[in-house]
């Protein structure tokens, strides 16, 4: 079976779960540390989940910019939010600042990305699912 990957909903996906871990994981497992588990404020897990949108990120959207719509808004869109995301972990004290702006970059990125694959018209059109 030829399962194809949707880049954009995984992309998004990724997304999500970062905002998730940053923005309701200290408000229900605060008591972790107690048990010796921190991945509450961990830098090496933050950068990690960044990196990991990142790279997903790039390659829905240089796959989309390549192969359908030729648009670099998705890029602008997704490259300011990861640099929200840096900011975030720069500057830890205004971290929702910037995260709750970053993740709707990023989100709207991979939307915008997936909606141009989609009204595009050439020969390949069954491309789009990668």
């Amino acid at each position: 079976m030829n399962r194809k990957i949707n880049w954009d909903a995984l992309g998004i996906t990724t997304s999500l779960a970062c905002a998730i871990h940053c923005a309701l994981l200290p408000l229900f497992l605060s008591s972790l540390p107690l048990f010796g588990v921190n991945i509450i404020d961990n830098v090496s897990f933050e950068v990690f989940m960044i990196l990991l949108a990142l790279v997903i990120g790039s390659y829905s959207l240089y796959h989309g910019w390549k192969k359908h719509h030729h648009s670099w808004l998705p890029f602008l869109l997704f490259a300011t939010g990861i640099a929200l995301l840096f900011c975030k972990q720069a500057w830890h004290k205004y971290q929702f600042w910037f995260l709750i702006p970053a993740v709707l970059l990023i989100v709207s990125a991979h939307f915008i990305n997936y909606s141009y694959c989609r009204v595009h018209d050439h020969a390949h059109s069954s491309d789009c699912d990668h």
